[in-house]
Formats: structure tokens, sequence, C-alpha cells
């Protein structure tokens, strides 16, 4: 089952100022936020981009938690489940996707963004997550006031200067909701969604040491979704990872035995991402490959693979 590994597709009009994978795949600037930060949010992404003016891009974006997504530059749409939704330099909230969400950028783009953790939305005052599923609501509806949060980002910051940013943010509204940290059982199901989502759920249940009832009702209230999709969304998100080259190469053989058969493989890819697994490996998805790796990055340090800020296996060293 797709044992023979082809290069992901390239997209030769657009030059992440992060740099690229060892694919040639573009990267951005991520990191983990401030230790006492990191029961709310889970990472940070500083994402430059220059392109040719009058080019669109068309890629997509596939997220398993909230998102507060800043565009400082470029001019883009994306289509929600309201329907499409045209803007500029704004501030947003994005919930999580139950699958791939179509987007189209124009020109150089300059995009900021800090994924926040499961129940860590209700915890800090936001919106209910099963409200927000493939949305992108004003941030207004999370207690931050879109003008405020943009005034934030100088135009000519650094990225380290833009993280430090949307970490004080936080440190504010946690301190002006008294925010309690997510529910322990939160915390473990995401663990096992990242280390084992083939898991069946009665045994991601004995694995928590509850009844499956009661970590379903916790699951839907703080991932938005059942545990079952949890499960199905990370095996795809994984897969993805590994056929755009942004993850670890070592677990390749692990992460395609969680599908029974190459068939379930392109049916579950169809349903999620709207392709066969080798359209996307082979079409440019320069935007869904920098969410990806994001993840994948947060994923690795979570389980202890690799420790923070250290080289990750789809880098190239730096002398």
């Amino acid at each position: 089952m797709m044992r023979h590994r082809k290069a992901p597709g390239v997209d030769p009009r657009i030059a992440p100022e992060q740099g690229v994978s060892r694919d040639g795949q573009p990267l951005s600037y991520n990191r983990a936020p401030a230790v006492e930060l990191a029961p709310w949010i889970g990472r940070i992404y500083i994402t430059k981009v220059l392109a040719p003016a009058d080019y669109t891009l068309s890629c997509g974006l596939f997220n398993d938690v909230a998102c507060l997504r800043v565009q400082l530059a470029g001019a883009w749409q994306a289509d929600t489940a309201d329907g499409p939704l045209i803007a500029g330099r704004s501030a947003l909230l994005f919930g999580p996707q139950t699958h791939r969400m179509p987007i189209r950028v124009t020109g150089s783009f300059i995009s900021i963004g800090v994924t926040v953790r499961p129940g860590a939305c209700t915890a800090l005052k936001g919106p209910r997550l099963t409200q927000i599923l493939d949305r992108a609501v004003p941030t207004g509806l999370a207690g931050l006031d879109e003008n405020a949060v943009l005034a934030r980002f100088a135009p000519d910051g650094s990225p380290e200067d833009w993280a430090c940013a949307l970490e004080d943010l936080f440190r504010e509204r946690i301190a002006a909701t008294g925010a309690r940290e997510p529910d322990p059982l939160t915390v473990q199901f995401e663990e096992l969604a990242f280390r084992s989502p083939a898991m069946t759920i009665a045994e991601a249940a004995r694995a928590c040491g509850v009844e499956r009832r009661r970590l379903e009702r916790t699951v839907q209230r703080d991932f938005g979704v059942t545990p079952k999709q949890v499960f199905r969304r990370a095996r795809a998100l994984d897969m993805a990872s590994q056929l755009r080259g942004v993850a670890d190469r070592a677990e390749a053989e692990d992460i395609m035995l969680r599908y029974y058969d190459e068939s379930h493989l392109i049916h579950e890819f169809i349903q999620l991402f709207g392709m066969a697994p080798r359209q996307f490996v082979e079409a440019p998805q320069p935007l869904l490959t920098l969410t990806l790796e994001s993840r994948q990055a947060r994923r690795l340090e979570e389980l202890d693979r690799i420790a923070p800020g250290a080289v990750r296996p789809w880098e190239v060293p730096q002398d």
C-alpha cells in the first residue's frame, strides 16, 4: 500500500521566507508556546510567503483544533460552512475542521496564528466548538477586539516579535477570564490521538480509566466532534503529513498500517481531503503542508520524540 514514495508536488511561483523541507515543501516559523501557556496553546506559527502580485494560490487548510489567525498581508478567500469568506488584513477565530477547507490567496502574504488546545476555548470564554466547526468567526466571540488584536503586530516586526505578541495576548486573556486548565481527560485523549489513533473508542475509554459515555461527552464538548471523528481525522492528518514529506519517515509503515488496505485509505482521503492520495501527492499543497508541518512538529514534541527547537526529521540541518 503506497510503498513507492514519490516526491510531493511543489509550486515554483511561491517563495516561503522560512525555507523549505528536504523535499522542497514550504516551512513556517513555528514553535511551542512559553511553558506557562502550554495548557491553553498548542502551537504558534508565522508564515511569510512571496508570490507574484497577480498570482492566486488555490489550496486548503485542515486544522484539528481551533486557531486564531491574523492575516497581516494578502487578499484571501475561504470556503467555510457559512459560505465564501473574503478578507484582507484581518483577525479571525477558525473552528476545528472536519474536512479540508478550500483557500485562495492572491499575491504575497503574511499569516500569524496560534492553535488553541482542546478544552481551552471553553476555559477562555470563547464559543462552543460545536458551533464553529468549519467556520471562521469574529474574534469578538472570543472576547478579543479585532482592531486591538491587529494593532499588536508591527508590520516590520520579526517572526519572534509576533510570536511574543501572541503570547502576551493570551496571557492577558487568561488573566482576564481566570481560565482553568483543560480537563485532564481531554489532555489524555489528545495524547492518545497523537500516539494511537487506530485504537477503538472502547480501548480509549479503558486507557483513560473512564466509562465510554463520559469520554464521549467530554470529547464532544472539548474537540467539537465525536471521539471516532477525532481518531479518524488524526489518522488522515498523519498520513497526509507522510505524503507531503513533513513527517518522520521512520513512522511511515506504522501510519500506513492504520488503514485496512489501500481502498480504505483512498475512501477516507476523498471524504476528508476531496481528492485521492495520488492526487494529493502530485498537486502542490503549500498552505496545507504548512499546517501539517506545524501540527507534526507539535505532535513529535508532545510525544517526546524530538526536543523543542531541535531539527525536525524533514528539515535540512543548518551548518
